[in-house]
């Protein structure tokens, strides 16, 4: 029954008391949050001199997926059937992805990109910050768009293409401009609209290996 509270001979019902579900919602939220800053903060603050370069140019490498495309380009070149299917597969991914993680997801998150002054990122590893919100990372889920697109034509290529993603990907975190959080997102984000772009490319359900 719910509470009630007599007010001018009337009586009307009170707000109920928080539940104790949603309190424990709103305590594993800023539990994500801590541990999300602090594994940014704990990058930031390992010395690495010698991959920060590394990271750098493969993060800008995929700036507007220009690795990726490269990719799509060598195996449409290279691949035969197979190889055009797969590229075409890879980059169809990629365009969905990137309509739906800048026109709708990002401006949904409205998250502000890391301070890498507060945090003391290395200026040897910084990129270009992107003026865009943070969350999820565009850069994470077009690379595992791409992979995901890609091992459905070739599943060969599968593997070391989610393992490039994931290099990727971090090298996000690495250059300070996501938190872990974003590309964790961006990438599981990726690898489910890359299967959904290929179903709708081929017209019919997926089936690894086999290009319509």
């Amino acid at each position: 029954m719910p509470c009630v509270q007599a007010t001018g001979g009337q009586q009307r019902p009170m707000n109920p008391p928080a539940t104790a579900a949603s309190w424990s919602r709103r305590a594993w939220r800023e539990d994500m949050r801590r541990l999300d800053l602090a594994v940014y903060a704990a990058v930031a603050a390992t010395p690495t001199p010698t991959l920060d370069r590394f990271f750098g140019r493969v993060s800008t490498a995929a700036d507007r997926s220009r690795i990726w495309l490269m990719t799509a380009g060598v195996l449409a070149t290279v691949g035969d059937g197979p190889g055009r299917a797969a590229a075409a597969d890879g980059v169809v991914s990629i365009g969905m992805t990137s309509a739906v993680v800048n026109l709708v997801l990002k401006p949904l998150g409205d998250r502000r990109r890391p301070n890498r002054d507060t945090y003391g990122i290395p200026v040897a590893r910084q990129v270009t910050m992107p003026r865009s919100t943070s969350f999820p990372s565009g850069h994470a889920a077009s690379a595992f768009a791409f992979a995901t697109g890609v091992g459905y034509a070739m599943p060969g290529l599968g593997l070391p293409l989610h393992a490039a993603a994931a290099v990727v990907a971090y090298s996000r975190v690495h250059t300070g401009v996501h938190y872990p959080s974003d590309v964790v997102v961006g990438s599981v984000t990726g690898a489910a609209l890359g299967q959904v772009a290929v179903a709708l490319r081929r017209g019919s359900p997926l089936r690894r290996g086999r290009a319509r």
